[in-house]
Parts: C-alpha cells; sequence; structure tokens
C-alpha cells in the first residue's frame, strides 16, 4: 500500500468489517440450526456485504471527486441496508459488526486526509 492508504484507518475499518460480517452472514446461511439456514434474507446479507468489501477497495483509490462522494452515499446505503436485514434476520454479531463499518464509514468521511487538497487522485 501507498503512504496515502496507510493514513486510512477508516477505509480500513469499514473494509475489514464488511469481510468479517461476509464471513458471518455466510454462516448463517450455511449452518444448520441458526434460524436463517439457506434463507434469502441471509443470502441477501452475504451478498450486501460483499458489496460493501467491493465498495472499500474501491474508497481506497478515490480519495476526492464526485466518485468517491456517491461511493460513500452508496456504501452508507449499503450498510443501512444490509444492517435492517440482519436485524430482522436477528443476527445481532452480524449487525454490531455492520456499526462498526458504519463507524468506520463516518471515520473516512469526516477525517482530514479524506477531505485534503494535498492528496491526489
Amino acid at each position: 500500500m501507498d503512504d496515502a492508504s496507510k493514513r486510512r484507518p477508516g477505509v480500513r475499518i469499514l473494509l475489514v468489517a464488511s469481510l468479517v460480517g461476509a464471513g458471518l452472514a455466510l454462516y448463517a446461511y450455511l449452518t444448520p440450526l441458526t434460524g436463517v439456514t439457506g434463507t434469502l434474507g441471509a443470502l441477501t446479507a452475504l451478498f450486501g456485504c460483499i458489496a460493501l468489501a467491493v465498495a472499500a477497495l474501491l474508497l481506497f483509490k478515490w480519495r476526492r471527486g464526485a466518485g468517491a462522494i456517491a461511493l460513500r452515499v452508496l456504501a452508507l446505503i449499503g450498510l443501512l441496508g444490509t444492517g435492517f436485514a440482519a436485524l430482522l434476520l436477528h443476527q445481532w454479531w452480524l449487525c454490531a459488526v455492520l456499526i462498526l463499518g458504519l463507524l468506520g464509514l463516518l471515520i473516512d468521511t469526516f477525517s482530514r486526509s479524506s477531505s485534503s487538497t494535498s492528496d491526489r487522485r
């Protein structure tokens, strides 16, 4: 990673939270007796977490501009939607991990390094 990527702890938190969330959603989808084994809701939560991981990887590339703003808004919508799905599925650990991902997104959005004019695209 380059030096600018190392200064982006919010994006790292979002990436780790989305990968852990994907693991938790996959566990809930595949493991018997979780209450949501093989359901469309658990599969949707899994795909939502994978999409959040892709968004976090793209945020490492885009620091400023309209693309980064749009990606942050889409990540926020994805976090809220996947979190709501986790609530409906009674997957409390997944909810906790997505709240941590939301915290990472907020850190990245309001940190000085993501809005600094000295960063290159």
